[in-house]
Order: structure tokens, then sequence, then C-alpha cells
């Protein structure tokens, strides 16, 4: 189970498509259904901003071993869309450029044991979160 499946992510179903998937693979590594529920979450946020600002790009997932037999999910979300001018704000809770809620980028955030975030102005972003099986 060391492959890597990737999701193009242009429309509002891909973004499904992406959730289910990565629920798919959280369910296999015997994540609880709330953790799979967490991470299909993340998931959709991240595809959702692809659509939203970017309009196309990529979720790519797969298992990752840690130290002590640990497993877990890698995602990876990337673009090549304007990127983002100002990552601190973009971190911030309750912002949003999109007149959302501002859960985003945050919510996403709190969801993983791990995020980056590598962001450049016309070079895209690429956000990567990892989450372990407890």
């Amino acid at each position: 189970m060391e492959h890597e499946t990737q999701v193009p992510i242009r429309s509002d179903q891909d973004i499904v498509t992406a959730r289910q998937k990565g629920r798919s693979l959280a369910v296999a590594l015997d994540f609880t259904s709330a953790e799979a529920t967490l991470i299909a979450t993340a998931i959709s946020e991240l595809a959702r901003n692809i659509v939203s600002y970017a309009k196309q790009g990529e979720i790519r997932m797969k298992v990752i071993n840690g130290s002590s037999d640990r497993r877990g999910i890698q995602v990876i979300a990337q673009d090549e869309g304007p990127g983002i001018p100002d990552l601190d704000l973009a971190l911030r809770d309750g912002f949003s450029t999109s007149g959302g809620l501002g859960g985003g980028l945050p919510g996403v955030k709190r969801l993983v044991a791990e995020f980056h975030i590598k962001s450049g102005r016309n070079r895209g972003t690429t956000v990567t979160i990892k989450k372990w099986r407890t």
C-alpha cells in the first residue's frame, strides 16, 4: 500500500472525488471514522481552495511510515495559481478573501499533525499535511 493517488482538481466534482479517495485511504489504514472524516474535511478544504483561487491543480495522497511503526497519510495540494500574497494573514483565524467563514487554511492546520505551506506570487501554492493514526 505504498502507492500514491493523484486527483486532478478542476471542478466541484473533483473535490468530492478527492475527499472520497482520502476517506477510503484513511479507512484502509484503520483510522477511526472520526479521523477519516477529519482527513476528508482537510482534503476538501484544500481542494476547494484550488478551485476557488487557482482554477486547477492536484491533490496527491500517500501512505507514510513514521517512527515506531506509526502509519499515516500525507496529502499534498499543489497548484500553479496566483499564490497567496500574505501567508500570515491567510493563516489567521477568521480571515477570508472569498467571503467564507475563514475556516480554510487555519481550519486545515488544526485538523492535522503537520502542516507546511509554500506559496509564491504567480508561482502557485503547495500545502503538505500529515495525519498520523492514533
